[in-house]
């Protein structure tokens, strides 16, 4: 199973998605209605198949509100679940567990939505060497938790982000004046422990990038037999990586042309949310 982020990372989020949610007043609506000490037990249960990511979430948001709580998972984040399948049951203060019970809803079926499309893309290029990776196109403010997800589906992490990797984009290359400066550039200025990965939009940019030592060719938008040829030209010089409009129809056959990574934004932009209900026992 993917190591479990540690809660000092998460509370804060969950935190803030609190603040949001209960607003200046509380949860008016249970105040109303529920004694103030009243208690409730409920269960956690996926109502679709798919891969779970994000239990830590629902147990922060119910604990922040009642410290008291008894939250027991019964799978681990990173587990295939089906239609019906319990995730975890709680014991709380009535009051507590509704007022966090949308936070920790939709935390949890937003990961377990990203992790799912994840496995699906991994499961697709199961057997051709190549691995899903993800981007930055990520909700602002989940960014840690929506990659973690992707490892949970068994994807991996691209650059977190703009500090972490050079990554030279057609933009830069403008800047620059050619791919080749571009590379030259970033290799010169960066130190021995940071890669540098260059994109280009055609085979005639490969050689040139190729022969300043990039890490990473980013090979955007090529069709089948380019990435193909890209390969065959490469010759193992760098890693390449496919981008641009990969979709679950598509992914196989691009690693089937032999390039190392394929970078997949729908990961976490187009996850679907998996459908999860928090019902009373």
């Amino acid at each position: 199973m993917t190591e479990p982020l540690p809660d000092l990372l998460i509370a804060p989020l969950v935190q803030a998605a609190l603040q949001e949610d209960l607003g200046r007043a509380g949860d008016v609506t249970s105040q109303a209605c529920v004694p103030a000490e009243a208690r409730l037990r409920a269960v956690f249960a996926s109502r679709q198949g798919g891969v779970v990511a994000g239990l830590a979430c629902a147990r922060l948001a119910i604990a922040a509100l009642d410290p008291t709580a008894d939250f027991k998972a019964v799978v681990e984040d990173g587990a295939r679940v089906g239609a019906g399948d319990k995730l975890a049951w709680v014991d709380a203060n009535a009051r507590a567990l509704l007022g966090a019970e949308r936070v920790g809803l939709n935390l949890l079926g937003r990961l377990s939505g990203v992790a799912s499309l994840t496995r699906a893309y991994v499961d697709a290029v199961e057997g051709t060497g190549a691995i899903i990776v993800d981007t930055r196109k990520t909700t602002p403010g989940l960014r840690a938790l929506e990659k973690y997800a992707v490892r949970c589906g068994g994807g991996t992490n691209h650059r977190f982000g703009l500090d972490d990797a050079i990554l030279i984009k057609d933009n830069h290359i403008a800047a620059c004046g050619s791919v080749g400066e571009a590379v030259r550039r970033a290799k010169a200025a960066a130190g021995h422990l940071m890669k540098v990965e260059v994109e280009i939009d055609g085979l005639d940019q490969l050689e040139e990038a190729l022969k300043y030592g990039p890490d990473v060719v980013m090979l955007d938008n090529f069709s089948l037999d380019d990435l193909a040829e890209a390969v065959r030209r490469a010759a193992g010089r760098a890693a390449l990586e496919a981008s641009g409009g990969v979709t679950l129809k598509t992914a196989r056959a691009i690693a089937e042309t032999g390039v190392d990574v394929i970078s997949v934004g729908a990961l976490t932009h187009s996850a679907a949310v998996l459908d999860i209900g928090l019902d009373a026992a």
